[in-house]
């Protein structure tokens, strides 16, 4: 089997980040390239909202969701990338295959670094195949990459209907998430899914989060 991983939702400020670990055999993952699965940054909302149910059905797949109340606590002890190592073996250890080849999406400019960090928490024994861009590279990373965007949006979506806000899409770089992370406290509801250890909560900085990208 092959295994590909991939998170949304690393750049947000609102919400959790989910990670995606989805599996195939190599021989079916033709089945995969048929439906046009790609990098889900590169399909509408609309293309992933189709190729899910497809993508599900074909692939056996585990999702890692780490709340932003989780995301804070985590952050007490580890940098983000350590965070995203240690929950990206957790889904690999969760599929329970056997000696499986899994390509990761690094967040790390050095993919081999990513590797290394992710090698501390894994009980299973994987070959990893970490490199930049992976969800634009490996078509089975493109479909974990796929699951994760819209598990997320689902959540984020959740999110609004739970706090009666309309705060758009939760990354950093977004106007409207920008005017209701400032003016947070006046929308208490708002508190509970901010990700208060990001620098851009640090009032004491005083950045500005146009400063700051997804």
């Amino acid at each position: 089997m092959i295994v590909g991983v991939d998170e949304a939702g690393r750049g947000c400020i609102v919400g959790p980040m989910v990670i995606c670990a989805a599996a195939i055999n190599p021989m079916e993952e033709y089945r995969l390239k048929e439906l046009g699965v790609k990098d889900s940054k590169k399909l509408s909302p609309l293309q992933r909202e189709r190729l899910y149910p497809k993508v599900a059905h074909i692939c056996k797949y585990v999702t890692v969701k780490i709340s932003a109340e989780e995301l804070n606590t985590l952050m007490d002890k580890h940098n983000l990338n350590e965070i995203e190592a240690i929950k990206v073996a957790q889904a690999i250890d969760t599929l329970a295959l056997i000696h499986p080849t899994v390509y990761i999406d690094s967040p790390d400019n050095v993919p081999a670094k990513f590797g290394a960090r992710i090698g501390k928490y894994l009980h299973t024994k994987p070959k990893l195949v970490c490199a930049n861009k992976a969800d634009d590279t490996y078509t089975i990373v493109g479909a974990a990459s796929i699951i994760a965007k819209v598990t997320r949006d689902r959540e984020i979506e959740k999110i609004k209907k739970e706090c009666g806000i309309n705060f758009n899409s939760g990354y950093t770089s977004d106007p409207m998430t920008q005017f209701y992370v400032k003016n947070r406290k006046d929308y208490p509801a708002l508190l509970p899914f901010l990700r208060t250890k990001w620098s851009t909560m640090r009032e004491e900085k005083q950045r500005k989060l146009a400063d700051f990208s997804d």
